[in-house]
């Protein structure tokens, strides 16, 4: 489900950045720059929420950034905080080892911390699971070779 829910992020932006018109053409230029503009917001919360994905929610902000004004796209794009990680996401570039590793460290120690401290067994086991599955996707993500 999530692979699919990207599937469809990147192609609505890649019809878009085509010119070519989608279901989402009739709604004004503001509302989209609000939109991409909180989802940005809940995006970097994520990169400090462990259970809170960052990347649907930049590549959601990408979306309506598309759609609303250029100066908005060309500030999401070169934003120093998201702008690389969003950009070699959708290239398929990949990842970098060091945003790898500190990715994987601080979710190990937030989830960790949090598997400590629940009492219930059941959401202790949900945990590791989201736990061990966004680390193996980590992982799995193309790695960016150094310059």
């Amino acid at each position: 489900p999530f692979n699919l829910f990207l599937q469809l992020i990147l192609a609505t932006i890649n019809l878009e950045s085509q010119n070519k018109r989608s279901i989402f053409s009739n709604i004004p230029k503001p509302v989209w720059n609000i939109l991409g503009s909180v989802f940005v917001g809940v995006g970097i919360i994520g990169i400090i929420v462990p259970l809170l994905p960052t990347t649907p929610f930049l590549l959601l902000a990408g979306l309506c950034f598309n759609q609303g004004s250029e100066k908005m796209r060309n500030w999401f794009k070169n934003n120093k905080l998201v702008g690389s990680y969003i950009s070699n996401y959708y290239e398929k570039k990949g990842v970098s080892v060091r945003s790898k590793i500190i990715a994987i460290i601080i979710l190990w120690i937030t989830i960790g911390i949090s598997i400590h401290f629940i009492p219930n067994i059941y959401i202790r086991i949900i945990l590791a699971m989201i736990l061990v599955g966004v680390t193996i996707y980590l992982i799995s993500l193309p790695t960016l070779k150094d310059k």
